[in-house]
């Protein structure tokens, strides 16, 4: 009797054991199109791992069955540009009703907390985009109008309102969200391609936070080492050779920057020496220095001839938008320079950029004499070191 009751012991503890590593995926496609498939792929680190594909029936239902060992990303997906991300763990059996041409916010969902949660940012997010969608409207009806500088200045502000509350609701869901490897994909998310809300170099904190967490309970999933790897070489950076940030009047030579200009051509900083040199950076969306541009050529105009240059460093979201803001400031004359990497440019952290308009005033040699020096402040400047 004893071992009869041990052995069903045994066979139920089995069971339970390979239950709790089988995943169900499952649910209902509200308007299916005939024929259509849908995808299901494994998220790694770099790259998306085909795992299965089913072709819908005819009353929109499909069902997946994956074994896995330990919570992983997972996306469901029509195509590319039409997809969920899921985070499924062992046992969970992850329901959902979905419309065919929007994956990514389902009509209903359930049995996947870290799904649930994800979802919610999701439409959190899409609220942010949509705001500043409309601002782009906005500009794009008042382009050729002559208050379009006060529109920018306008725009500009309400945007900033905009990207700091979600960053801030970003950095309060990654806090609630420690434990779980949601907090990992938050700190990815973007409101535009290339456009992070968070920020490597600002934001480090919150992604040395979540590599603490993460590489403590998931010490071998690769997204997580692929977090832990990145989070050292940014903690290097910040404490090794960006460590120490240009100061005004300090004497230094400043860092050396080699960014291609709209041509293609790279030039760098260094290429300067010879002539006093204001290193500027700003960007098209940015309405303050949109708003100094006209002081610029004016001093540009006065002292060019006596030696002066002006290196102008981008932080624009892309080249198109960049060249527009060159050619209707009319400030083809200096050099301009940018990776077109807004935030995420190599210049932030080798500068400490936090604002933006920001520029250091730089002698022959190269060395920084100034910063933050505009309209009379600059003039006076130069007037004092040219004669």
């Amino acid at each position: 009797m004893i071992k009869k009751l041990f052995l069903y012991l045994f066979i139920v503890l089995v069971s339970t054991g390979c239950k709790n590593n089988s995943v169900r995926i499952s649910g209902t496609i509200v308007d299916p199109v005939s024929g259509a498939y849908i995808i299901l792929d494994e998220l790694k680190s770099n790259e998306l791992k085909p795992i299965d594909s089913i072709m819908v029936s005819t009353d929109g239902k499909f069902n997946f069955k994956r074994e896995i060992k330990q919570p992983s990303f997972y996306l469901l997906k029509s195509n590319n540009n039409n997809f969920l991300t899921l985070l499924v763990k062992p046992g969970e059996k992850i329901s959902m009703k979905v419309n065919s041409d929007s994956l990514n916010y389902p009509i209903s969902l359930e049995g996947s907390k870290g799904t649930e949660l994800m979802v919610e940012y999701n439409k959190t997010l899409r609220i942010t985009v949509k705001k500043l969608t409309g601002l782009n409207k906005i500009y794009m009806q008042n382009a050729d109008k002559p208050e379009l500088p006060k529109v920018i200045e306008s725009l500009d502000s309400l945007a900033q309102i905009y990207l700091s509350e979600i960053n801030a609701y970003t950095k309060k869901y990654i806090d609630d969200n420690l434990t779980s490897l949601v907090s990992l994909v938050a700190l990815y998310q973007q409101v535009a391609p290339s456009a992070y809300v968070l920020n490597p170099t600002k934001d480090l904190k919150y992604f040395v936070k979540v590599d603490s967490s993460m590489f403590k309970l998931y010490p071998d999933y690769e997204p997580v080492i692929t977090l832990h790897e990145q989070v050292k070489e940014l903690s290097a950076k910040m404490n090794g050779g960006t460590a120490a940030a240009p100061e005004s009047g300090s004497g230094t030579v400043a860092p050396e920057i080699s960014l291609p200009t709209p041509a293609g051509d790279t030039i760098k900083l260094s290429s300067t020496r010879g002539s006093v040199v204001l290193l500027d950076f700003w960007a098209s969306w940015c309405a303050p220095c949109r708003k100094e541009n006209p002081n610029l050529v004016t001093v540009y105009n006065i002292y060019h001839k006596k030696g002066f240059q002006i290196y102008q460093v981008s932080l624009d979201k892309t080249k198109e938008a960049w060249v527009k803001g060159i050619q209707d400031d009319h400030l083809e004359k200096w050099i301009h320079v940018s990776d077109v990497k807004y935030w995420n440019s190599i210049v932030v952290p080798l500068y400490k950029v936090e604002s933006i308009p920001r520029n250091f005033l730089l002698d022959k040699e190269g060395h920084i004499i100034a910063s933050n020096l505009r309209g009379e402040q600059l003039q006076i400047k130069l007037a004092e070191i040219l004669k």
